[in-house]
């Protein structure tokens, strides 16, 4: 059996390890990704001083070892490869792409200079090579991050972090440069339902208590009246409670940074000063409502105010991005499918030997570890659909290789990417850090090909 997996993130890794432990028949895995770089959401998206998270690649990396499993970075599907090419070289073919787009406010003001999705952020200080050349102006002393969930709390506790926090971790050095000078003293973190409801974790949430220099402020007010919904007494939440009590509770330290968590507020428009920046957010206040189903709903009261800042980040979830030639459902807005097998978006009829894992198959929802059990549950699907597929031949295994160097793609492989990592981990070495990324594609292959 060949296999094509688009993209290298923690749901096509682990879609590639459930394939090659396969004892019932051989497996070789292709795995293609746009960018020279594996790892995709764990490089990328998870916040650069969390450290430990990424120590999972050195899972993704016994998988890459294994000698049926090829990586071939630096190739675009839509650009430089078709989904028919795919077709005409794979038996069966897995999208973990990802969600590569933010979702948005849809409110007035939004997209003035200074309100910029929470995801552009995150790609910038991380090294995403997409977002290298954003620009963020952090002479601001209040910023809004709109949302409740790990992202929100990950980009405000960047911005609070030190200059000395920072420097020790893998944050891009560009991005390390403009928050040495950053004037932010206040974040504001605002979630449209109340504590109960916010879907960041204990542990995330905790860790906002251990900043060098910026303390966690809660009104108590705003851990009034919590409804619990139908997952009453669901342990992160009561977790998260007791943390916020505990943070409300503590008395006023001489930290200079303030990270504000506020709860029953949306925001309604985003108001600009007379340059056309953002000098302000109005925010609406909510009351909770239990629906007909026991989830909790949020409603506006009708009572405003504005919240004086001068940026605002919404980090309200992320969807994926259409690509040619693939299925996409446009209103849950990931690759069409039934349970990781991709449909046409409008019949719902199966698309023989295509699946989906990951974010791109159900939105950005679980943990990185949860996607090990959900891709395993995509390729048992892959198995029990697949009987008898090997038999159809497909052209020499190496073909694909030289379809790419005839369309003129410099393909990046596995071997090729561990000369970029110790060329990372030797520039990390001179500000004590585990790396310092290259955040451009063109330096990543003009390093390759000195080498």
């Amino acid at each position: 059996m060949r296999i094509a997996i688009i993209g290298s993130g923690p749901a096509g890794f682990y879609a590639a390890e459930a394939l090659l432990k396969r004892t019932d028949t051989v497996v070789h895995v292709d795995m293609f990704d746009r960018l020279p770089t594996p790892y995709g959401l764990v490089r990328g998206g998870v916040a650069p001083d969390h450290q430990n998270i990424k120590a999972v690649i050195r899972v993704y990396e016994k998988t890459a070892a294994r000698p049926t499993f090829r990586f071939m970075g630096n190739v675009r599907l839509g650009r430089d490869l078709t989904v028919d090419d795919l077709r005409r070289h794979y038996h069966q073919i897995v999208y973990a792409v990802g969600n590569e787009a933010d979702r948005r406010l849809g409110i007035p003001g939004e997209g003035m200079p200074r309100c910029t999705p929470a995801s552009v952020f995150i790609g910038w200080y991380n090294g995403h090579p997409d977002y290298r050349h954003a620009k963020f102006d952090l002479s601001v002393p209040r910023v809004a991050v709109v949302g409740n969930g790990n992202v929100a709390i990950d980009v405000a506790r960047i911005l609070l972090r030190t200059p000395a926090e920072l420097e020790k971790t893998d944050i891009a050095a560009h991005a390390l440069e403009v928050l040495r000078g950053s004037r932010v003293r206040e974040v504001f973190v605002l979630g449209r339902r109340g504590p109960l409801q916010a879907s960041f974790t204990p542990a995330e949430l905790k860790e906002l208590g251990e900043m060098e220099d910026a303390e966690p402020v809660v009104a108590p007010g705003e851990l009034a009246g919590c409804i619990d919904s139908a997952s009453a007494g669901n342990a992160p939440q009561d977790k998260n409670l007791k943390i916020l009590q505990s943070f409300a509770a503590r008395r006023r330290s001489t930290k200079a940074k303030k990270l504000h968590l506020r709860f029953l507020v949306s925001p309604t428009e985003v108001i600009a000063d007379a340059a056309g920046k953002v000098a302000g957010l109005k925010l609406e206040r909510n009351r909770l409502e239990i629906q007909a189903d026991g989830t909790v709903a949020a409603r506006g009261s009708g009572e405003f105010e504005v919240l004086d800042v001068g940026m605002v980040l919404p980090a309200i979830g992320f969807a994926a991005e259409p690509i040619a030639g693939v299925p996409y459902d446009e209103k849950a807005r990931v690759i069409a499918n039934e349970d990781g097998r991709v449909v046409d978006p409008v019949s719902r009829a199966v698309v023989a030997n295509e699946y989906v894992v990951g974010w791109a198959r159900t939105g950005p929802q679980g943990l990185i570890g949860s996607h090990k059990s959900a891709s395993a549950h995509v390729v048992a699907h892959m198995i029990a659909d697949g009987a008898g597929l090997a038999a159809r031949e497909l052209p020499e295994r190496n073909a694909i290789l030289s379809l790419l160097r005839e369309r003129g793609v410099q393909i990046v492989s596995f071997t090729d990417w561990k000369q970029l990592d110790d060329v990372e981990v030797a520039r990390g070495e001179r500000r004590d850090a585990p790396r310092d990324k290259i955040v451009d594609v063109e330096t990543m292959l003009a390093v390759l090909a000195q080498r």
